[in-house]
């Protein structure tokens, strides 16, 4: 059965909107378009026509690693804090710094990050990332010891509005000298978990 497409982009929109989470378009083609003869490219097309359609609201159609969704404009974040009582989290620059430094060099094991710092990193503050759901643990890197190997998530792609680890921004300029040292001296490590779904 065929719908204009007007109704199809609607349809989409209104799947977004109830879904509470990123939909990509395989979960849409398999969900609410699934009695409808819909190629890939045309549900491309139209999230693009949905896209533009809200290019000047206060609500925009953003493209993150686990598909897609309505979010407020990053412009109103602080005016619309104010309908929440209880304050988001706030991370110490410790906990800040471990996570630029995992996703930045992911797969990277906690010596290798308190190397780079030159502090000691606990093991509260790689917890707390996991607990987040920004980082998790993707195998053993093969030397003595066998320390886990962290990486990000898609969960850490979502949360900061990216599609890959590519669209990162330029790292902090403190951090990056040690970084280089790093890259330049190290290899790459050997991944004990090869199934692991580490993103990029």
């Amino acid at each position: 059965m065929a719908l204009p497409a007007e109704r199809l982009k609607t349809l989409i929109e209104a799947a977004l909107f109830v879904a509470g989470r990123p939909l990509n378009i395989s979960e849409l083609k398999n969900s609410v378009l699934a009695d409808y003869p819909v190629t890939t490219r045309y549900v491309q097309l139209l999230l693009a026509e949905l896209k533009q359609d809200y290019s000047e609201r206060g609500v925009e159609l953003k493209e993150v690693a686990s598909g897609w969704r309505f979010q407020a404009r990053q412009d109103y974040a602080e005016e619309l804090s104010r309908l929440w009582s209880e304050r988001a989290p706030r991370y110490s620059r410790a906990v800040m710094e471990t996570l630029t430094l995992i996703a930045y060099r992911q797969p990277i094991t906690r010596a290798e990050i308190e190397a780079i710092r030159g502090v000691a990193v606990s093991s509260q503050i790689v917890n707390t990332l996991k607990d987040r759901g920004w980082v998790r643990s993707i195998g053993h890197k093969e030397v003595v010891g066998r320390p886990e190997l962290l990486a990000t998530t898609r969960a850490f792609l979502d949360y900061f509005n990216l599609q890959s680890l590519e669209q990162l921004p330029e790292l902090d300029p403190e951090l990056q000298p040690s970084l280089a040292t790093m890259v330049d001296e190290g290899s790459e490590p050997d991944v004990g978990d090869k199934n692991a779904d580490r993103v990029s």
